[in-house]
C-alpha cells in the first residue's frame, strides 16, 4: 500500500494545480469537473465546472484534489504536505515558491536536523512544509 494526501479547495484547485506546476515542477495527470460527471446535477450550477477529481504527481509522489462543494470544504488543519529535497539551494527556492502570496509560520533556515527547513501556507491556505535532508556521512 502507499499513501496518497488528497488536498481539499473551494473553488480554487484547478488554480493550485497550477500554481504547483510553476512553484514546484508538479505534473498535472488526471482532471475532471463535476459536468462531465453523474455528479454535475448535486452541485451548484456555477460549480459545474470545477474540479470533482485531479491527479499531480511531483517527482515519484502522487497527490489528489478536488473542489469541494460549498457546503462541504473545510480548511486544512493538523496536517502538511512535506517536500524533501537533497539541495538547501533546490529546497529554498522551494519554499520561497510555495510560500509566495501566502503566510510563514517558520522561515526557511537550518535547524539540527536539517541544513534548511521551512513551514507555511501557500495562497490557497494549504500547509507545507519543505525539508532539506542532510548528506549521509
Amino acid at each position: 500500500m502507499e499513501t496518497c494526501p488528497h488536498l481539499g479547495f473551494p473553488g480554487t484547485c484547478e488554480e493550485a494545480l497550477h500554481f504547483y506546476e510553476q512553484a514546484i515542477g508538479a505534473k498535472i495527470q488526471y482532471l475532471s469537473r463535476y459536468q462531465e460527471t453523474a455528479m454535475a446535477a448535486q452541485v451548484p450550477p456555477d460549480f459545474a465546472n470545477k474540479v470533482v477529481h485531479a491527479t499531480i504527481t511531483i517527482g515519484n509522489s502522487r497527490i489528489m484534489a478536488s473542489d469541494a462543494p460549498p457546503d462541504r470544504y473545510s480548511k486544512a488543519h493538523g496536517i502538511a504536505i512535506t517536500l524533501e529535497s537533497n539541495s538547501r539551494e533546490e529546497g529554498e527556492r522551494a519554499f520561497r515558491a510555495l510560500t509566495a502570496g501566502g503566510d510563514i509560520d517558520m522561515p526557511f533556515q537550518e535547524t539540527y536536523w536539517s541544513p534548511g527547513f521551512g513551514m507555511g501556507r501557500d495562497k490557497f491556505g494549504i500547509p507545507w512544509m519543505v525539508n532539506t535532508t542532510r548528506p549521509q556521512s
